[in-house]
């Protein structure tokens, strides 16, 4: 997935209200940026970290600016929460998830009943019943692993029951983790932060929804999966 360009470099000066970010360019401007991911970004988000941003001028916009990429240590850490879709989408137009393969229609947000929505519906001719696909992005390390979640999510955990109970009643489920960066092994729930969440993913797991992770390389101009990592 091609990155908005040309990202603009700078220094993190504070983030608050979770989607707010004040950023100092690196020609002395201070301008405030959109944060897309709603998590506590822990490690990521702190006073003096190296960051990317990029612009869109679009009225309709309260803000032009969009925090892209954070530096932790040699790592660039994706951040825009909008990304992992994306990529999924990339990678299932692709063929790069077997366990995805053969489709033939692939419709975004599908709506459940209850007026839960999921990432993907995936249609296949014949008898095999659709496919449905969630997908979550993952910018926490820890120990070498990416982990999530890295704030309780009731949301995460609505999203899981609705898996778990397509996966009930027949139909194809999965949940796809995507870490947006490289410098990770393995993902693992984050049980010590959102204990009700590691115990959801286990219950769909065991009702036969696919659980997968894959970790993505990123440089200033793309991101891309790179490789698929193990749950533990």
């Amino acid at each position: 997935m091609r990155l908005p360009g040309p990202l603009y470099a700078g220094i993190l000066r504070q983030r608050y209200k979770r989607f707010l970010a004040d950023v100092e360019l690196t020609d002395g401007r201070l301008v405030t940026a959109h944060c897309a991911d709603p998590g506590r970004l822990p490690g990521l988000a702190v006073p003096g970290a190296r960051v990317w941003l990029s612009r869109r001028d679009d009225p309709k916009r309260k803000l032009a600016w969009t925090l892209e990429m954070i530096a932790q240590g040699e790592a660039l850490v994706a951040v825009n929460s909008q990304n992992p879709n994306r990529i999924a989408r990339e990678g299932l137009e692709a063929g790069r998830f077997g366990w995805a393969a053969g489709w033939t229609e692939l419709r975004r947000e599908p709506r459940i009943e209850g007026g839960t929505r999921l990432d993907f519906r995936l249609t296949y001719d014949g008898d095999r019943p659709p496919l449905f696909l969630e997908v979550k992005g993952v910018t926490w390390k820890r120990d070498g692993l990416a982990l999530f979640p890295d704030a309780p999510t009731m949301r995460g955990r609505r999203h899981l029951g609705v898996l778990e109970r397509l996966a009930r009643e027949g139909f194809g489920a999965a949940m796809l983790f995507i870490a947006q960066r490289r410098d990770v092994e393995a993902f693992r729930p984050a049980a010590d932060v959102d204990p009700a969440y590691a115990e959801a993913l286990l219950r769909a797991r065991s009702a036969g929804v696919w659980v997968g992770a894959w970790r993505c390389g990123i440089n200033q101009s793309e991101i891309y999966l790179d490789k698929k990592i193990p749950v533990v």
